[in-house]
């Protein structure tokens, strides 16, 4: 019997500034397709994947950007910990991952890597856009000048893949430096500019591309003109694209509760298949077009290299607020979900505009809002022109997008004026040139996103749906014997453990024009944003199992009042209390996370939860007065 120990597995690690190709080799190498974006501060946290390298099995380790080995902020403060051996092991090999259109940089944290003496090698990336831009540069005369050994690779397109591979899987055998580079930094700059002289032969030009286009794109007026169109064509498009699809997975789900309905006995597993889990995941699945469309929209502009010249521009309006660019690209982050937004600011060197920009990530209107948004603008805004190609409905989706972020900058200034006051520090990041993303990546991007969303519709939203539903049905209380079937089912609903709960809480959220199925809404919605309408859903389709929960929200009468549940300064409440409220644990659990203490995710979800309400009311009132 052979009890010899498996071989352990060489743990080689990428390392390389923001945007030199890093995440993109990374995935040719281990085939994990991990998030790629054509704009600096991407991965803000290291990434693992295995490998096989002719045979010998490997751990790939995807390190955040860095500059330096001398961190400023705390991703750079992870390629440091990591290459010390305190997260996991220390690395066996390094890749420095050097983008060849800008290899002086490279070579400066080549240098200080150098003095690790570890089996080290230089991948140069982008080498066709290189010699695009006309460079010429010596590869085995640069392999001698080092001592180690250097490969170029195209890794989108799999140029020098092959060749990685097999020099990867043999480090031990690498060559070595035989003269160190100085540790002292002018003379660092010194030693750097001697070899790239040696070994550039011709410097790769501007590309005139990119310069013509950002002459208008970072135009000082005309930028942010672009910018605000560019915005306004992306609303335009998530509801004039998405509502075919939505309107087909709508009337499958409706079919599909029916189904079961008809088919099986009538009882409580018929009433839990058809209104709990169909009804409750449904009535989110239906919203997935659109959670894919904005997606496609957000990594396409991000992937072109627009996004990275819209922090340029939008700095500008950042440091009127006493933030950066830096804390743009962290914002933006957030319009996909909060999370990794959060994670993101771990790019921002200073501590308090970092903590600033967590503490108001969650007023970025993240994807799990759109699924709400959708169901109150489609039910309840007419789906009309403005103006030529400009929707009604895509307006209203901008304008809430707009409130979330305008406010989120508005208490950005507060605090840096108050209790988190800094002095700013300079903002750097490089311009990407332009490049069209290929259709394998941008397509591999958005369904992982799209697939995340399914997930959590898969766990968190189908455990709140189950747990919805027997909250929603038991205890059960016969009606009056003279109540049709709705009020039958309205009234079983009402003395449900859930409904009970929705009356005591209805005299709080009254004044906000809510009523106690809201009420149960919200408080389920603390899970995620979304089950809101996972809720309502199951509400409605116990009282209506044919009608489409757009329809069942048009037509909810309350029988105390006579009048709608959902009129319009009711809809508007709605809207605006979602734009504001943090109901996200998963949100709050990284904050805690991050910050390492419970104050600050307690702080921000105090705040914005009196901001909600306060402006919920305010939007009630305001509208209520100006209908009559």
């Amino acid at each position: 019997m052979n009890t010899a120990a498996a071989p352990v597995p060489l743990r080689l690690g990428l390392v390389g500034s923001p945007n030199s190709g890093k995440t993109t080799l990374f995935n040719a190498l281990t085939g994990l397709r991990a998030k790629v974006g054509n704009y600096p501060g991407v991965t803000v946290e290291r990434r693992e994947g295995s490998a096989t390298f002719e045979g010998r099995r490997s751990v790939v380790i995807d390190l955040p950007g860095s500059y330096s080995l001398s961190p400023v902020s705390p991703d750079e403060e992870v390629v440091v910990r990591v290459l010390d051996g305190k997260l996991n092991g220390a690395p066996q090999a390094l890749a420095v991952v050097a983008d060849a259109n800008t290899l002086e940089r490279s070579l400066l944290m080549l240098a200080q890597i150098l003095h690790r003496e570890i089996p080290t090698c230089l991948v140069l990336t982008m080498t066709d856009e290189f010699r695009a831009r006309g460079g010429r540069l010596d590869i085995p005369r640069l392999e001698r000048a080092l001592g180690i050994p250097v490969i170029g690779v195209v890794g989108h397109r799999g140029i020098g893949i092959a060749k990685l591979r097999r020099l990867f899987a043999k480090p031990e055998d690498w060559s070595r430096p035989h003269v160190m580079p100085p540790e002292e930094v002018h003379a660092r700059a010194g030693w750097v500019e001697s070899i790239l002289e040696h070994v550039l032969t011709r410097h790769p030009g501007r590309s005139r591309k990119s310069d013509a286009i950002d002459r208008i794109v970072l135009h000082p007026v005309i930028g942010p003109l672009l910018f605000a169109a560019v915005m306004v064509a992306f609303f335009q498009l998530i509801f004039a694209w998405a509502q075919p699809a939505m309107d087909f997975i709508d009337a499958g789900v409706t079919a599909l509760g029916n189904f079961v309905h008809t088919q099986l006995p009538a009882g409580l597993f018929a009433d839990f298949l058809a209104d709990g889990l169909i009804a409750g995941v449904g009535s989110v699945i239906i919203f997935v077009p659109q959670i894919a469309l904005l997606f496609t929209l957000l990594y396409f502009l991000q992937d072109i290299g627009y996004m990275a010249r819209a922090a340029f521009v939008i700095d500008r309006v950042m440091a009127g607020v006493g933030l950066e660019g830096r804390a743009f690209v962290s914002l933006l982050s957030s319009y996909a979900c909060a999370v990794p937004g959060i994670m993101a600011t771990r790019t921002i060197p200073s501590p308090r505009h970092r903590l600033v920009t967590i503490l108001v990530a969650p007023l970025m209107t993240c994807s799990a809002r759109l699924p709400v948004y959708a169901l109150l603008i489609g039910a309840f805004v007419p789906a009309v022109s403005v103006a030529g190609p400009f929707g009604l409905q895509g307006l209203v989706l901008l304008a809430l997008y707009l409130i979330g972020s305008l406010t989120a900058l508005l208490v950005a200034s507060v605090l840096t004026r108050t209790l988190l006051q800094e002095d700013a520090m300079p903002f750097y990041m490089e311009l990407p040139p332009y490049r069209m993303p290929t259709a394998t990546l941008l397509i591999g991007q958005v369904w992982r996103s799209t697939w995340a969303f399914l997930r959590r519709a898969g766990t968190i939203i189908l455990a709140v749906s189950i747990v919805l539903w027997c909250l929603l049905t038991f205890p059960q209380r016969p009606a009056p014997p003279d109540a049709s079937p709705a009020e039958a089912s309205r009234y079983a609903i009402e003395h449900s453990f859930a409904g009970q709960a929705g009356h005591a809480i209805e005299p709080l959220i009254a004044p906000l024009g809510f009523d106690w199925k809201i009420g149960i809404g919200l408080v389920a919605s603390l899970a995620a944003r979304e089950v809101i309408v996972a809720t309502l859903a199951q509400i409605y389709a116990a009282t209506d199992e044919d009608a489409s929960l757009r329809a069942a929200v048009q037509n909810d009468i309350d029988p105390r009042t006579g009048q709608k549940v959902f009129d319009a300064p009711t809809v508007a409440s709605l809207l605006v209390f979602f734009i504001f409220a943090l109901q996200c644990m998963s949100t709050l659990a990284v904050m805690r996370r991050e910050t390492n203490s419970w104050r600050w995710p307690a702080f921000a979800f105090s705040y914005l939860l009196v901001l909600a309400y306060a402006a919920s009311f305010g939007a009630h009132q305001i509208v209520g007065r100006l209908l009559g």
